[in-house]
């Protein structure tokens, strides 16, 4: 039986190395509006389970919708406008 323990840390230093890339990084920034809509309405959904619902609650769950469906609005824009602008 061969011992693996060699070979785990020559996997593991190699796999430890990476970083994002600069155009990983501009995805990432530009997805930033859309990620941060998602967390308020995970936050507003968290707030309202175990709670009674309310008027309130309510009107803040429909507006982190409203929010979390502009942000995908404005990134599909974004993303068609900087395919179709490139490729032209």
């Amino acid at each position: 039986m061969k011992a693996i323990a060699a070979l785990q840390a020559t996997v593991t230093t190699a796999s430890l190395d990476f970083e994002p890339s600069a155009a990983e990084l501009d995805a990432i920034d530009l997805e930033m509006p859309l990620i941060r809509a998602e967390v308020e309405l995970l936050d507003a959904q968290i707030m309202t389970i175990d709670r009674p619902a309310s008027e309130l609650n309510t009107r803040r769950v429909r507006r982190a919708r409203n929010r979390v469906l502009a942000a995908r609005r404005d990134l599909t824009n974004r993303t068609k406008v900087a395919v179709s602008g490139g490729a032209a």
